[in-house]
């Protein structure tokens, strides 16, 4: 079972990203504050659910919550600053959407880069362990793969419908006949033989 919070007093936002390891696309992050003692039944880390549960649940999340924001860094942006620094930018930039300061960030992993005073928690497995980092978890999965289908229909061949831009086989195998797309990030290892990066 979830906890609904981390302290008994403060305003809590939980906060996660997706897309860190892909080859592809953005990282996106999302930051939610749910209202105290929140309940759900369906509500767990995103990646123990189903693509129409957490469509299901997002919904949920949206008229549930006190406050939430979303936001992408791009391919771009992850080349220049590196893709840890691109998933801190998006949490911050989520953090900065919502319309109540929070009192305490719960952040989903082990290491974290505040850009502000807000006193913060990170949580190894959070999205397992706090609703609100769940939801957060919910959030930047969906809106992420949304966004993956939607520019995968410009370039089909990368199959981003089905691998959302992680390095699958037959992602690799269409870098490899193709090249690259201007959503890939170059900075990555794309092919596992890779010995210089794509121009």
């Amino acid at each position: 079972m979830l906890l609904s919070s981390y302290s008994q007093d403060k305003i809590e936002a939980g906060c996660d990203e997706a897309g860190r390891g892909c080859l592809a696309g953005p990282v996106v992050a999302a930051a939610v504050i749910l209202p105290f003692d929140y309940k759900h039944k369906l509500l767990n880390d995103s990646k123990q659910l189903s693509e129409s549960k957490r469509l299901l649940i997002r919904k949920d999340i949206e008229k549930d919550a006190i406050s939430y924001g979303v936001c992408f860094v791009d391919n771009h942006e992850i080349d220049q600053v590196n893709i840890l620094n691109a998933s801190y930018l998006a949490m911050n930039r989520a953090v900065d959407m919502l319309n109540k300061t929070p009192g305490l960030l719960l952040i989903d992993g082990n290491r974290y880069k505040p850009h502000n005073d807000i006193p913060y928690e990170c949580i190894i497995k959070g999205d397992g362990k706090y609703l609100s980092i769940a939801a957060a978890s919910i959030l930047a999965k969906t809106y992420r793969d949304e966004y993956m289908e939607e520019i995968g229909l410009k370039h089909p061949e990368y199959s981003w419908s089905k691998n959302k831009g992680y390095p699958t086989v037959p992602h690799r195998d269409a870098i490899k006949q193709y090249g690259i797309t201007e959503f890939h990030r170059k900075t990555f290892r794309l092919l596992p033989n890779q010995l210089e990066l794509f121009d």
